[in-house]
């Protein structure tokens, strides 16, 4: 059993040349168009109730936020730490043109600059899986992505799905992960998953 046994706030960026240094490939970066329920899956998977600022205004989060994150597997012991990181939602923010075209340059430059990122972690609202912008960041991902980086599609709330919903969906994308950060339906999961990743790395270390 792998659980997320610490996690707590450690600093925010503008941009990626204000972002902390690390000489470790441990950065788990989550990105997701607004209000599609990043802050809640943060929050869900740590357990912190107060870890990511949950907003009902879309946007309001204009810095990348950096999280320390303890891994432990309970039967081996074994620790692991990464930073998980929040990138601002991109999509319909109530900002002025120039503040949004500022984060979506500051945003691209994180994502094709930043070495120490290992998984991008794409959230989708599984009600609305076809949206362009959605569309453009997941081909935007995995043609920046480097050999030894992962991308991860996560769609949430998916308890507002109807069986035959969820399945048409999981039938199309047969390599992404569901979630509910209500229901905390799939959380496990996703840590599973993350902790896989990262414990590949520390062994080729």
């Amino acid at each position: 059993m792998i659980d997320i046994v610490d996690a707590k706030f450690i600093t925010s960026a503008p941009n990626v040349n204000a972002a902390p240094e690390s000489e470790e490939q441990n950065e788990v970066v989550f990105m997701a168009r607004s209000n599609v329920g990043k802050s809640s899956l943060l929050n869900a998977l740590t357990n912190h109730k107060g870890l990511a600022k949950v907003s009902s205004t879309p946007g309001k989060t204009k810095l990348i936020n950096y999280f320390d994150v303890t891994f432990l597997d309970r039967e081996t012991s074994n620790k692991v730490v990464a930073k998980f990181v929040d990138l601002p939602g991109f999509g319909y923010a109530k900002v002025a043109k120039s503040m949004k075209s500022d984060w979506e340059k500051n945003l691209t430059d994180y994502i094709a600059n930043r070495e120490e990122i290992k998984i991008f972690i794409h959230l989708i609202d599984s009600r609305h899986p076809h949206l362009e912008i959605d569309t453009a960041v997941s081909d935007f991902l995995f043609r920046t992505a480097r050999e030894n980086q992962y991308i991860i599609q996560i769609f949430t709330k998916i308890d507002k799905l109807n069986q035959k919903e969820q399945s048409a969906l999981r039938k199309e994308f047969p390599n992404a992960l569901m979630v509910s950060s209500a229901k905390k339906r799939g959380i496990n999961k996703i840590v599973q998953v993350i902790y896989k990743i990262l414990q590949e790395k520390t062994d080729e270390d």
